[in-house]
């Protein structure tokens, strides 16, 4: 991916998106996603293309004067592998869980899924850290970047 992309990804990301970590069914383990919401479906499309992982699905509407909207997600170790390529252009508190994802989420995530009593442990707890951080808990200076850095 191209410097360009993944700084115009990752804006999306911190405007309109989502890095969490979400059950999919109630008794599973939390698992890494990343998500864009738009009512632009060509936006999410490049950002498929962009990527190459993760899927586009239509959100459902609930009045007639709603506008028509979409969402890109992607999960787990594809997440992963998307946040790699972004993290250093994050710019809001997605930038602090995207750090604590990729320092800790490999080494807490088996691919088998069968934890340990300690390591599940350790799961919970990082889930937990994880989850903390939410806007406005970053003090860290204000970082500017410029399209010409960016060539």
């Amino acid at each position: 991916m191209s410097v360009k992309d993944a700084a115009y990804i990752a804006g999306l990301i911190d405007g309109e998106g989502t890095i969490t970590l979400q059950r999919k069914h109630r008794n599973e383990n939390r698992r890494l996603a990343i998500t864009i919401a738009s009512t632009e479906r060509q936006l999410l499309e490049f950002v498929l293309d962009a990527s190459g992982v993760g899927t586009i699905t239509s959100k459902k509407t609930y009045q007639p004067h709603h506008a028509k909207s979409f969402t890109y997600a992607v999960y787990s170790r594809q997440a992963l592998a998307l946040l790699q390529q972004i993290d250093s252009y994050l710019l809001s508190y997605k930038k602090k869980r995207a750090a604590l994802i990729l320092k800790e989420y490999v080494s807490l995530t088996p691919r088998n899924g069968k934890y340990s009593a300690s390591l599940k442990e350790q799961r919970a707890e990082f889930e937990e850290k994880f989850l903390r951080i939410k806007p406005h808990q970053i003090n860290e200076p204000r970082h500017t970047y410029h399209a010409n850095n960016l060539a």
